[in-house]
């Protein structure tokens, strides 16, 4: 016994000298010292992006607008939204990955010290570039949910912020946009060209999208308040976007960096994204030279065929997306040319001072539209000479419904935008789902998350815009 004792007793002194500076072993020896300011922004531009470009998978309104339709599981097609958790993820996304990203990159530039390299008008204009980021995934929000966690939000030692008023929330992020503005200026630098995933650094384009974002918001408010709708869009309208060079446009690539919806379509291998009948049927009826490049032919019919939204359908019988609309590489239009054209003609039609006419603004939306798809200029003269379409004879009757209808066409890479046209001008009126298990959606619920961790402030919230449904309507939406 006392030989097996002397054995072990070595070994164990060893083991102690071994594992002596054992705390060693919890130093991070990769982890950065300080966390850099550019790739926050950046990771929180992704995160915006990458959420309104992955509908159907984490996002449903390429259901709500019909741009597409289930072929089997007909949750999203019918607003079944929380089966799937849709209106957790929309909210996490933004709230997690993207403001708080956006606040943290914001925090650590407001105490970078200028040097050679960052001067103060370099740091500024970056600061600009992240709040007015910041602005459109607020901007996004507020017109998803309503009242929202604003002045109390992105607070980690505040877990129960109160939820602020819509309203109130939408006018700061005009002031802050304005704020923006007056700070951007081209004796400053940008991020860098591989940090800035929208204009590559190029300071003048984030002055154009900062008015186009005005202009998008103060339209949004047309029926509400139209006075400070024609103000803020007869301000903007002449430094928003001009050409097609001005666009943001988010580039995507081969995975990783592949566009969310691949991910979706291609690589779930889901045969279940489907063309809606009510769309195809409006591609159909002027052979529409964006068709192909929106949906392929059924596989056992070789024809363009529609699916009935939320009914369950072969999905060899109908059309699926198409190869263009299903790359990796496919690009998403954050805002463009086009949807500022369309909002121009609308801008016109209601009295505003912003030049032009509206059949010379609707044109010229239809025109950039097929141009972005691929069509050339002779589908679009063709196209502008449909009876259905020629602005003076196009279907609808009044001049907001003819703009809303072949805007509802154009905006097919931008459902989130859509969206809301479809909510403030109530055309086209599209069908309502077969088995639909609420009226059309005019708003997303609360996260269940809410309910259970925040739910004094939830409550309150619910009670303050007539209730936690999806029928609600928000305060802009007045017709």
């Amino acid at each position: 016994m006392k030989k097996s004792i002397l054995y072990i007793l070595p070994g164990l002194l060893l083991l102690g000298a071994c594992t002596k500076d054992i705390d060693s072993y919890n130093n991070q020896t990769k982890k950065a010292a300080v966390v850099p300011a550019a790739p926050l922004f950046t990771d929180g531009t992704l995160a915006l992006t990458n959420q309104l470009a992955a509908n159907g998978g984490g996002n449903i309104t390429l259901h709500i607008v019909n741009y597409m339709a289930q072929a089997i599981i007909e949750d999203n097609a019918q607003y079944n939204f929380q089966t799937a958790g849709m209106p957790n993820t929309q909210w996490n996304t933004l709230y997690e990955s993207c403001l708080n990203n956006l606040k943290r990159s914001d925090s650590i530039l407001s105490t970078t010290i200028p040097d050679a390299t960052n001067s103060v008008a370099t740091i500024t204009n970056r600061r600009a570039c992240v709040d007015i980021t910041a602005v459109y995934a607020w901007y996004i929000l507020v017109t998803s949910y309503g009242n929202i966690p604003y002045s109390q939000a992105l607070n980690p030692d505040n877990l129960f912020p109160k939820y602020d008023d819509q309203q109130a929330i939408y006018m700061d992020l005009l002031k802050r946009l304005d704020n923006d503005l007056a700070n951007l200026s081209t004796g400053g630098n940008g991020f860098a060209l591989s940090e800035d995933l929208w204009f590559g650094g190029n300071i003048p384009n984030w002055i154009t999208f900062a008015n186009s974002l005005k202009v998008v918001m103060g339209m949004t408010l047309a029926d509400v308040d139209p006075t400070t709708s024609k103000s803020v869009v007869e301000a903007a309208s002449p430094n928003a976007m001009t050409s097609t060079a001005q666009n943001c446009i988010m580039k995507y690539g081969s995975q990783p960096s592949n566009n969310p919806m691949y991910s979706n379509f291609v690589v779930a291998k889901r045969n279940d994204y489907v063309a809606p009948k009510t769309m195809m049927d409006q591609l159909l009826s002027n052979a529409d030279p964006r068709l192909t490049s929106f949906y392929g032919k059924a596989s056992s019919t070789g024809k363009y065929v529609g699916a009935v939204m939320g009914v369950q359908t072969t999905y060899s019988t109908v059309s699926g997306p198409s190869t263009k609309d299903s790359a990796s590489n496919l690009s998403y239009v954050v805002l463009d040319y086009s949807e500022m054209e369309f909002l121009r003609a609308e801008a016109v039609a209601r009295g505003y001072n912003v030049g032009g006419t509206v059949e010379s603004h609707y044109n010229e939306g239809i025109r950039q539209s097929i141009k972005y798809w691929g069509g050339a200029d002779s589908s679009v003269t063709r196209y502008l000479a449909e009876p259905t379409v020629a602005y003076a004879t196009a279907t609808g009757g009044t001049d907001l419904q003819k703009i809303a209808r072949q805007k509802w066409i154009s905006l097919y890479n931008h459902p989130d935008h859509e969206w809301i046209d479809l909510r403030r001008l109530d055309y086209p009126v599209l069908p309502a789902p077969v088995g639909a298990v609420s009226g059309f959606p005019n708003r997303l619920y609360y996260p269940v998350s809410e309910q259970t961790v925040n739910g004094t402030n939830y409550t309150q919230a619910a009670s303050a815009i007539g209730g936690d449904k999806v029928e609600t309507k928000l305060f802009w939406d007045k017709n």
